[in-house]
């Protein structure tokens, strides 16, 4: 995710550079282009202005009247023709006449506002200046224009040859023709080029063309030139920077598409890279750890898709499997080999203890076989029958009193052997009583499932037992999900209840009956236990017998082939276990229900899913 920042803080920075090195100046350099076409516009329309003023001194130099009056010198001839209102109407400041020579034949200086005459030196002369550019040309039948700076400001020139009225020569000299340039003629100008312009004074030492731009306009400033050559005026546009507006705005309008699109795509990346990389890979993440710190091997990853993060869920759930089986294994085995390996110190310790009892038994049995009793019991008979004469009487009377000495002395050491066997059999007792104590080692806890508990119970019972029954197991089992109890010890209760549920199904006369197993979780003392119901409908269980099924030796069934231990060890282990067993039961032929209650650690998830994933 930082890295996917990263370049998208990149492709920013790349997308400002970009803009502001390459498309702006690019705006930029349209908008001065633009603003230099603009004063081009207002030089052409500048143009157009003095061209007018030439076209109307070529119109009045050849005029018939004027080439006469060059000839004559009547002003009669012209008086008529250069009268105020005509010199309004043609929008003029300045008629000048001049001949061949240079010299001023005729001036009028005429304002147009107030129709009232003006001075003006150029026009007060006799003759044009010695300098006058135009002097050389007063013969020629060209046209000329210019600017002209005078004290009334700059002067619109135009000069046109004065012909004999049919465009006929030869030219008789220079008709002269001006118009101030006032603040209405530029603003004229520039309405006429579509720009704002303003005429500003010359400054030495000025480009002729320049361009200085500000945050809203683009100013372009040009020079012109008089009929000397000399710069006389110099005009300004200002072309308002929309350019660059709509370009910044254009721009603008990029950045935040880019940036909207940029982190939608990111948004949308995120998403997908999250449901398809990092949720799964956090899922399985997880359910490795928490099978590393919990060892809950029942626990599975439901991750079912078609790409690698799925063949890897359904891989590490079969190796899962596999070592909670070979764990199962090796409890197994170790809790068989445990009872292997207690009976053989047992049995060691019992056989040491019993071999002194044994030794003297066989000593006492040797002296009581060589005891006179049958002797003495014959001897006895014998005097009682009366039918022995006196010697025989005396010799049997002796006989008896030796063989009760004899008696005497054996049963005396009898006595010694007893009390010395009696110390022994205390020996062999505190044996035994040791050897249970150290039979009571913990239990292995482990996470269990209680399905897969049923399952494993079943597959230690026979199979007469199993094809008798019909096992149902309730969705509350399921619903419980991993429990944290000693396994081997619940296994072999529901192995004894099953097979007692089997047997009361043979005894109500059944070939095939139901066992039914329903669990919940209750809590007792603030702590978790867990209540599984065995339910059968055998032949049931009588009111007399609920209480006494427990007891050591107490059954039901036949001496021959039951002895009455298995449910009172069934008890015993679950209170070991700090838990317990009950029976209930509505009497002969309504089956009968185990209440097996222990204390158990609910574990808070039992499978590990991933929302969303098919």
């Amino acid at each position: 995710m930082a890295l996917i920042a990263s370049v998208c803080t990149l492709l920013v920075a790349a997308e400002v550079i970009v803009e502001r090195s390459v498309m702006m100046p690019s705006f930029t350099r349209l908008e001065r282009s633009d603003a230099r076409t603009v004063m081009r516009r207002v030089s052409y329309a500048f143009d157009m202005a003095l061209d007018r003023i030439e076209v109307s001194a070529r119109d009045w130099g050849d005029w018939a009247d004027i080439y006469r009056f060059m000839q004559d010198h009547d002003l009669a001839h012209v008086i008529g023709d250069f009268t105020p209102a005509a010199v309004k109407d043609i929008n003029i400041n300045l008629v000048m006449i001049a001949d061949s020579g240079g010299n001023i034949v005729y001036s009028s200086v005429t304002g147009l506002k107030t129709g009232q005459p003006m001075s003006l030196a150029f026009a007060g002369r006799s003759a044009l200046p010695a300098d006058f550019p135009w002097r050389r040309h007063l013969g020629d039948v060209g046209l000329l224009k210019g600017l002209l700076q005078t004290e009334h400001g700059i002067l619109l020139l135009a000069g046109a040859p004065i012909l004999d009225g049919n465009g006929h020569g030869p030219s008789r000299g220079m008709l002269l023709m001006g118009r101030f340039l006032t603040a209405a003629e530029v603003a004229q100008i520039g309405a006429q080029a579509q720009a704002s312009v303003a005429m500003l004074p010359v400054h030495a030492g000025e480009a002729r063309e320049q361009l200085v731009a500000s945050n809203r306009l683009t100013h372009v400033y040009r020079t012109f030139d008089d009929v000397y050559g000399r710069p006389s005026m110099a005009l300004r546009v200002d072309v308002p920077r929309q350019i660059s507006r709509y370009g910044h705005t254009a721009l603008a309008y990029l950045s935040t598409c880019l940036a909207v699109a940029g982190g939608v795509l990111l948004a949308l990346l995120l998403v997908i890279l999250n449901r398809v990389v990092l949720a799964p890979l956090a899922l399985v993440t997880r359910h490795a750890v928490a099978i590393g710190r919990d060892a809950d091997l029942t626990a599975r990853l439901e991750l079912k898709k078609q790409d690698e993060f799925g063949v890897l869920a359904h891989e590490f759930n079969g190796m899962v499997a596999r070592l909670a089986e070979s764990r199962r294994q090796l409890v197994d085995q170790s809790f068989e080999a445990g009872f292997g390996e207690l009976a053989k110190g047992v049995l060691h310790n019992l056989g040491n203890a019993m071999t002194p009892i044994g030794v003297r038994l066989s000593s006492l049995q040797a002296r009581l076989r060589e005891a006179p009793v049958q002797d003495a019991e014959q001897a006895v008979a014998e005097l009682e029958s009366g039918a022995v004469d006196l010697q025989r009487e005396l010799q049997l009377k002796e006989f008896v009193r030796l063989a009760c000495r004899e008696l005497a002395r054996t049963l005396g050491t009898v006595e010694q052997d007893v009390v010395v066997m009696s110390r022994q059999t205390k020996v062999v007792q505190s044996v035994l009583a040791e050897q249970l104590r150290n039979a009571r080692p913990q239990h292995v806890i482990e996470a269990v499932r209680l399905p897969e508990l049923v399952s494993d119970a079943l597959e230690i019972v026979s199979d007469a037992a199993r094809q008798r029954l019909r096992i149902e197991i309730d969705e509350s089992l399921k619903s419980v999900g991993s429990l944290l109890l000693a396994r081997m010890v619940l296994r072999l209760v529901l192995q004894n209840v099953i097979i007692n549920a089997a047997d009361a199904i043979r005894a109500a006369g059944m070939d095939r009956g139901v066992i039914r197993f329903i669990a919940d979780i209750q809590h007792e003392l603030d702590r978790p236990v867990l209540h599984l119901q065995c339910r059968d409908d055998g032949v049931g269980i009588p009111e007399e017998n609920i209480g006494r099924i427990f007891e050591s030796g107490f059954s039901t069934k036949s001496r021959e082939t039951n002895c009455g231990i298995g449910l009172h060890w069934c008890a015993n282990a679950l209170n070991a276990l700090g838990g317990r067993i009950w029976a209930s039961s509505a009497g002969n032929g309504h089956g009968a229900t185990m209440h097996i209650l222990l204390p158990v650690n609910v574990r808070e998830t039992s499978t590990v899913r991933l929302a969303g994933v098919a």
